[in-house]
């Protein structure tokens, strides 16, 4: 089994959208909490990670220079993350489609964890 991090990105208005209204508020985290929880049940959930605030600073270049952040040219901002196991990256890809993140509109990258050097 391999490691793959799998990032949430959608924007502002998506984020609004499913958040709007307790109600709705209440149906997202109902979603994702059966979602992590099926990934647990059958092994591949490995790191629960966090969701991550919308605000942020970015650091860039030699210069060091400091933006708003965190990518302000972005449409699409990384809301969370958690860490899985797959047995490749078509499985990681399968997983990945049950994100309740899609119903939303937004998107899940999925992306290999490199192995420690």
């Amino acid at each position: 089994m391999s490691d793959y991090v799998l990032l949430f990105r959608a924007s502002e208005e998506s984020r609004r959208t499913a958040m709007g209204t307790p109600e709705r508020a209440q149906q997202s985290i109902q979603s994702w909490l059966a979602w992590i929880h099926d990934l647990e049940a059958t092994g591949h959930l490995k790191e629960r990670g966090q969701p991550l605030e919308s605000g942020g600073r970015v650091v860039r270049g030699r210069s060091r220079s400091i933006t708003d952040g965190p990518y302000v040219e972005a449409k699409d901002l990384v809301l969370g993350f958690i860490v899985i196991q797959a047995s490749d990256l078509a499985q990681a890809v399968e997983l990945a489609g049950g994100c309740p993140m899609l119903e939303g509109g937004g998107s899940v990258e999925v992306r290999p964890v490199m192995a420690p050097f």
